[in-house]
């Protein structure tokens, strides 16, 4: 992922309120089927078939959507409500938000749900945007699992408890999720510039939002805001993946067609902003993070024809290498990354593009390169190449999330919250189709200074103003669009242990590198890829600083062939994506692309690990970003204990790559960093003969070996090679407690190594043993600490396992407000303890190891995931048939088994424990 993607991103997932984050997905709603009640006599009717998703309704108004798909074995419902932050009243922000986390809290038919969801190994979640709420579960394809959701989501629709007391216990939570988020200043300037764009509409209210509305709410006022919006006639319900069309529109009429059709009338919208005659400005100042500049835009609704082109404009501006803000800003060294981004709204919104700036740049120079970018389009005109290359990027992206069943299953929800599901295709259509002229247009409309906000206001002697917004009609819009054809269905995959192993060709190449080709059918013909290399000894790699990383983040910059941005078009038009990465005598590189591709991708990627160019100004910028994310860390909690928690105990001396830097040691290698060191380590160690290639998808094998036996067949390091070790080292307990001033949220960590390896025969029972301690959606730490104290956004423990050496490491962790520190340790040391005295129960053992098992196997339905699980086992000398041993020592565990591991291996006396927050202003 390039940097200014990253950047927008992260800004862009803070604006998207979600009930929890957890490693284990699921919530807290109520499931219920309403029972066996008479069905209605009026059935479902067909309403559309657009390119393979057929629409059906409901008389009391429910808008289904099935899109069925073979080609990998997981289901994916996705109900969509069409309420957000936009419909709330005065007093009331906040409420969609924190409606969602009531939803969770059950109704009288599943008062347990997230048990009944760990043990069903759902991948679930909720979010809340301006236009929309929706809930979602991913899961191995499963009929009675698939058929449990629907009924559950039937019952939450209509008999949530949305109680008192329910409201009062998930009230910490919420508020701990708010000051998550404060702890974020990119985060709080986009809620600040956004508030200042708005002066009138709920789009300049954040959704999660104000502290005031979400405290002081009424519970008789949530219930009628429940009661109105949570109605059939106000839902689409999406189904995605693997299932029998036949018997989900049967669970459809049973479970949502004895639901009445609402008799009241939703009440209209009607607020807008209006024209903007001025800039507007606003300042934020805080302790800790990096510069930052945005600047807002008022743009047309994401259902408008125009809206293609701003589409397009957030990536002519936006995107690195080839944007206007990269070359203006970036490349001249007055940022360190800049993004720009337009998220599709229901009512007029907004394009936002902005900068982070390094240690030391200056924000004024930058600020003025930016709006010149921006508003220099009507005198510097756009041109036929940058749309291209824009329109390719676009459509690319666009195209490889259709070919993910699941990602459709969830991303309709979007097209759904402008106004019509078909949406989701005519703006592909209308991006495809939109001229030159439409782009120069729509920018020169929007990217005026009078319809701007930033950080600073400049008055404006004659101000030239955008046109006044206006609603679209989406029916007059939709009555000359033509869907193109359905993709042709695929088949159905097996993704049993045996079968993937069947279903899998290794060999080797002349060089010694190890290949795994999993050939199997995907929807749009989409491969997965993953490679890592293995190169020196601990000797050899020694005291070579951040050049493993830079390197490694300057591969895809260009190659002795092919410049940077060459590199760049060329994988846009392979309909490709790769990232490298770079570990402890390791690199690595995740690719994905279509069958048409994959050895033209091959090839690029062979150039790219063989021969790149390593350009100083690309070394310079990649510099300025690491130094600037370093800068942001230093006073982040979960940075500072981090660095204090790796370093507690660390054996190893400076130099060594198991060694653990400070942040300043971390600044000092990145601004010592040369470009001859780059290239040498480069020259000495990269090489194949260790290495390990896997490609799941539709993959044709012959031809693909070929190109690898020419590519990588004669490719070896110069370097010798001997596994870096990582020994059982025992770590002294410890009591760290670290103070991050301005910071409103706090976190936790404890840490405890283990003397056993993944090949332990304790290694199935105390992995079951985490799962309910900590891992499951049942688990005791989340009961406890987020469900019943309502302490924390996010608890959990986890086991990183060492397939070498007997030397694993327990962890667990938590965030929370600094001023509820001694609640959460207090409750995270008793649940420990009575795990330990007391043991887990038959029912929590039996539930945890089914939902452990239903999450192993939804894990190995997951193409990218079987890629990098091929080169896991390639360099192991593994295959799949390891995970179907555990899966059957799993099987045959019992309670005393799995209670006794957690009693052998962990050690409250021996934990690192450590937790970083302004504890002295909570005091």
């Amino acid at each position: 992922m390039r940097s200014s993607q990253r950047f927008s991103r992260s800004v862009v997932s803070f604006l998207v309120a979600s009930a929890f984050c957890v490693p284990v997905w699921a919530a807290t709603p109520s499931g219920g089927q309403p029972g066996p009640r008479q069905v209605a006599t009026t059935a479902l009717s067909m309403h559309a078939d657009v390119e393979g998703i057929h629409e059906y309704r409901l008389p009391n108004g429910l808008q289904v959507l099935l899109i069925p798909d073979d080609a990998k074995p997981t289901t994916t419902v996705n109900m969509t409500y069409r309420v957000g932050s936009r419909h709330e009243s005065y007093g009331e922000t906040g409420m969609a938000h924190l409606l969602e986390h009531m939803l969770f809290k059950g109704t009288p038919r599943h008062p347990q749900v997230w048990a009944d969801f760990n043990k069903r190994g759902f991948s679930a979640n909720g979010s809340t945007w301006y236009d929309r709420t929706n809930y979602f579960a991913s899961f191995a394809a499963n009929e009675e699992n698939l058929r449990w959701y629907l009924a559950w989501q039937a019952d939450a629709m209509v008999n949530s408890f949305i109680a008192r007391k329910d409201l009062d216990s998930e009230m910490t939570v919420v508020r701990n999720e708010m000051e998550m988020g404060e702890n974020s200043p990119d985060r709080i300037l986009m809620d600040k510039t956004l508030a200042a764009m708005y002066q009138w509409h709920n789009y300049g209210k954040s959704t999660i939002g104000a502290r005031a509305d979400v405290e002081g709410v009424d519970i008789s006022h949530l219930q009628a805001f429940y009661k109105r919006y949570y109605q059939p006639d106000n839902a689409t319900l999406i189904v995605s993946g693997k299932f029998d069309e036949a018997k989900v529109l049967a669970w459809v009429q049973r479970y949502f067609g004895v639901l009445p059709k609402p008799k009241r009338a939703l009440p209209p919208l009607y607020t807008l902003d209006p024209v903007q005659d001025g800039e507007r400005s606003v300042t934020l100042r805080r302790v800790g993070g990096v510069p930052l500049l945005y600047a807002g835009y008022h743009v047309m609704p994401g259902a408008h024809r125009d809206f293609a082109a701003v589409e397009l404009l957030s990536i002519i501006l936006g995107d690195a290498p080839s944007g206007r803000l990269h070359k203006q800003l970036t490349e001249k060294q007055l940022a360190a990354s800049v993004f720009a981004f337009a998220p599709g709204l229901a009512d007029p919104g907004f394009l936002l593009m902005g900068a982070q700036l390094g240690s030391g740049q200056d924000a004024a120079a930058a600020k003025k390169a930016m709006l010149d970018a921006a508003e220099s389009i009507a005198s510097q005109p756009i041109t036929a190449e940058e749309l291209d290359r824009a329109k390719a990027k676009w459509l690319n992206a666009w195209e490889q999330g259709f070919s993910d069943p699941q990602h459709v299953g969830v991303a309709l929800s979007e097209a759904v919250a402008l106004g019509d599901w078909r949406l989701f295709f005519l703006t592909r259509d209308r991006v495809k189709a939109i001229a030159l002229s439409d782009v120069q247009r729509v920018a020169e409309h929007v990217l005026l200074a009078s319809n701007r906000t930033t950080g600073e206001y400049v008055p404006t002697a004659a101000p030239v103003r955008a046109d006044a917004p206006a609603r679209v009609n989406v029916s007059e819009a939709l009555k000359d669009f033509q869907p193109q054809r359905a993709q042709s269905k695929v088949a159905a995959f097996d993704a049993s242990p045996a079968n993937i192993d069947a279903s899998t060709e290794r060999f080797k190449l002349s060089s010694g590198m190890q290949v795994a080709l999993l050939s199997k059918p995907t929807r749009g013909e989409a491969v997965k890829g993953a490679l890592t290399l293995h190169f020196g000894n601990v000797q050899s790699l020694a005291n070579w600083g951040s050049v493993p990383g830079m390197m490694a983040a300057l591969l895809d910059k260009g190659t002795t062939t092919l410049s940077r941005q060459q590199v760049q078009d060329k994988l846009d038009a392979l309909q490709a994506e790769v990232a490298f990465s770079s570990g402890a005598g390791t690199l690595t590189a995740q690719f994905t692309t279509r069958r048409a591709h994959v050895n033209a991708v091959l090839e690029l990627l062979a150039d790219m690990l063989q021969h790149p160019a390593f350009p100083a100004d690309a070394l310079e910028e990649v510099r300025r970003q690491a130094l600037a994310g370093l800068d942001e860390q230093r006073k982040e909690p979960e940075a500072v204990l981090a660095e204090a928690m790796s370093r507690h105990g660390n054996p190893y001396p400076k130099g060594d790559v198991r060694y653990a830097e400070t942040f300043d040691e971390s600044e000092a290698d990145l601004k010592a960093v040369q470009l001859d060191r780059v290239r040498a380590y480069h020259q000495q160690f990269l090489g194949s003969e260790h290495g390990q290639l896997a490609l799941v998808g539709d993959v044709d094998r012959a031809s693909t070996q070929k190109v690898l036996e020419k590519r990588f067949g004669s490719w070896r390091s110069a370097a010798a090679y001997e596994r870096v070790p990582s020994p059982f080292v025992s770590v002294p307990p410890a009591q760290i407690q670290l103070i991050t001033p301005d910071k409103q949220n706090a976190t936790l960590s404890v840490v405890q190594p283990l003397a056993l390896n993944d090949q332990d025969p304790d290694y199935p029972a105390l992995m079951l043993a985490n799962h309910l301690l900590g891992s499951g959606g049942d688990s005791r730490l989340w009961n406890r600490i987020r469900e019943k104290e309502g302490l924390s956004y996010n608890v959990f423990s986890a086991v990183q396992w060492n397939p070498h050496e007997a030397h694993s490491v327990w962890s667990a962790g938590a965030i929370f407000a600094p001023q509820n520190k001694d609640r959460v340790l207090a409750a995270f040391k008793e649940e420990v303890q009575r795990a330990l005295e007391k043991g887990f129960t038959q029912a929590e053992f039996e539930a945890g190891r089914r939902g452990l098992l239903n999450f192993r196997r939804l894990g190995r339905a997951q193409d990218a995931r079987l890629a990098a699980g091929w080169v896991n086992n390639l360099f192991l000398d593994r295959t799949y048939a390891l995970s179907a041993q555990v899966d059957a020592a799993l099987e045959k565990l019992t309670l005393q088994q799995v209670n006794d591991a957690l009693r052998r291996y962990l050690k409250p006396d021996q934990f690192v424990m450590g937790v970083a927050g302004d504890f002295k202003a909570s005091k």
